[in-house]
């Protein structure tokens, strides 16, 4: 398989950039190729400005949807987003590296699906109709491969457990693995989350390299988070509201858009292969 690895951290000596180097290496060790957008290395442009639609008239309204629509369509969109849009296309698997910094991805990595994830390209695509609202949420131009989310956090795994204060992790990366990444497309895997990022020890640090190694050996097998496809029958259109009755008794919120009986949660440090579990529920 080709793999892509979007890495967001400034510190190439970071728990972040270790987990790196295990899952670039074994992912070659096992035949795949790579390759690794190092974010903060290469200077990534975070903000979306008039510096990104060099074909805008001057005098022109910035709106940078319908800007980006037409830099995309004329292929006048910066060599930067160009070359990451190439590589996106390229990658049978998208995998996402960061740090949660204030429950949520760096801004640079923001910045990032800002800036590549164009109009025309990763939204606004497909018919409007009374049977369809687009190719998105299970369809679009990503669709067929895979994506996943490799992230550090510094507090315990219980903060980030159904009853813990920080909130389910499931629910604090619904954002990201549905509204970014399932949205175009993608098959989203769980994603492998280590916790007391800053507590780590040697010993604690081997363990979740061999976890994070068999992670990277099951990219093809692993089951993705079963999110409701929004054409498949499931939602009502034009409202988008899911149909009554389709949810697991006492379901809401987020895991409202998660099958019955086949969501599966975050893989963490504590689980050594992936598992079914039911979304929001406690991760300890």
């Amino acid at each position: 398989m080709k793999v892509l690895i979007v890495y967001a951290h400034p510190e190439r000596r970071s728990l972040s950039g270790s987990l790196r180097d295990v899952a670039v290496r074994e992912l070659e060790a096992q035949g795949h190729e790579v390759r690794v957008s190092d974010l903060y290395a290469q200077g990534w442009k975070a903000d979306v400005d008039r510096a990104d639609f060099p074909s805008l008239p001057p005098d022109a309204r910035l709106a940078p949807a319908s800007a980006s629509r037409q830099a995309f369509e004329a292929g006048t969109l910066t060599a930067d987003v160009k070359g990451e849009i190439e590589k996106l296309l390229w990658a049978d698997v998208l995998i996402l590296l960061f740090p949660l910094w204030w429950f949520s991805m760096p801004a640079i990595l923001k910045g990032w699906v800002d800036r590549v994830f164009a109009y025309g390209f990763a939204y606004g695509v497909g018919e409007h109709s009374e049977k369809r609202w687009g190719d998105r949420y299970g369809e679009g131009t990503l669709a067929g491969k895979r994506a996943m989310l490799i992230v550090t956090a510094g507090g315990w795994q219980e903060h980030y457990s159904a009853r813990g204060i920080n909130g389910p992790i499931d629910d604090l990366l619904f954002p990201i693995n549905h509204g970014i990444l399932y949205y175009p497309g993608y098959d989203v895997l769980p994603p492998f989350v280590v916790y007391k990022a800053d507590k780590l020890d040697e010993a604690g640090f081997r363990a979740i390299a061999e976890r994070l190694r068999e992670r990277m050996r099951t990219l093809a097998t692993t089951a993705p988070i079963a999110y409701r496809r929004q054409n498949g029958g499931d939602y009502l259109i034009p409202s988008m509201q899911l149909r009554a009755g389709l949810e697991s008794p006492g379901a809401s919120g987020f895991a409202l858009h998660v099958g019955r009986a086949e969501a599966r949660g975050a893989i963490d440090e504590g689980s050594p292969t992936p598992s079914a579990r039911d979304v929001g529920a406690a991760t300890v």
